[in-house]
């Protein structure tokens, strides 16, 4: 098992003293595409998956979910989180046991998702205290300092209702001087770079666990890919994640670091559980991460 590099109490402290300068931007990796970002004191998690419902559920079958690594926190402890994302409907990024206990400590929080898994969505939260936000790439959120926009998402194709709204769908966040993207699970689009070049994107989170029909799921951008869409978006920072979680769907960050430094893409590999902060300081960014 992997270790995270910060879990439970210490990564709850390491939480809690995070600073609410509006020009730092706390961000830490949970596992798989869950992100914890904290700005001026308010917190958004992009797509959790803090439980072991998959292992669970696959375990007696052809396709088990074994674990790599350790769960950072437990998700029932994780206080002060406003804004949730739910890229799709896959459980990794939907989790039911996930959200319910997220929902107790945090009652009342958004949950931004696609239009047409909200039913779905109303199924694994049962009576949860949650405010269902749809979102997709027609759509916008504007709160209190914090810009939530849809953005279109390939996975492995664009899939949209009779409505013309998107099954899978990525995020784009402005908070105060910060513009961060994150993907969910996606293969390459046109519109991403075009969206990402627009709005001039600090960090974006880009999975890399690549495509691969032998494994059954659908699949994602490998690193180069993910390295290439950066630097084709012009982004300042790239993060890979949705890797090291399951056995049967990972690969090693490797490849996408060779590729970011072949294309001169700046970038960040995270551990689980570690922090990264982003600072604004006369118009330029300076990026760090402390364990």
């Amino acid at each position: 098992m992997i270790p995270a590099a910060q879990k439970d109490e210490v990564l709850l402290a390491d939480i809690a003293a995070a600073s609410k300068d509006e020009n730092t931007l706390h961000v830490w990796w949970l596992g798989q595409s869950g992100f914890l970002v904290q700005w001026a004191g308010e917190r958004l998690l992009f797509d959790p998956y803090l439980s072991d419902s998959l292992t669970k559920k696959y375990a007696q079958t052809d396709k088990p979910h074994v674990r790599m690594t350790e769960r950072c926190v437990d998700p029932g402890k994780l206080t002060g989180v406003s804004r949730v994302t739910a890229s799709h409907v896959h459980t990794d990024h939907l989790d039911g046991e996930t959200l319910v206990p997220l929902a107790r400590a945090n009652p009342g929080f958004r949950l931004y998702l696609p239009h047409p898994i909200i039913a779905e969505a109303n199924k694994r939260l049962g009576d949860a205290e949650v405010t269902l936000c749809p979102i997709g790439d027609h759509d916008s959120y504007h709160e209190n300092g914090w810009e939530l926009r849809g953005v279109v998402a390939k996975h492995n194709e664009v899939l949209r209702d009779e409505h013309d709204n998107c099954h899978y769908t990525g995020f784009l966040v402005k908070c105060g001087p910060f513009t961060l993207y994150h993907s969910g699970d996606t293969l390459w689009h046109d519109d991403i770079v075009k969206i990402l070049r627009e709005n001039h994107c600090d960090i974006a989170f880009l999975p890399i666990n690549g495509n691969q029909p032998e494994r059954r799921v659908a699949g994602n951008l490998n690193g180069t890919e993910a390295a290439a869409l950066a630097k084709a978006g012009k982004v300042r920072l790239v993060v890979p994640c949705h890797y090291d979680l399951f056995e049967f769907n990972t690969e090693t960050p490797d490849e996408f670091a060779t590729a970011c430094g072949r294309l001169d893409q700046p970038f960040k590999v995270l551990r689980c559980g570690e922090k990264l902060e982003l600072r604004k300081e006369c118009g330029s960014a300076d990026y760090f991460a402390t364990a």
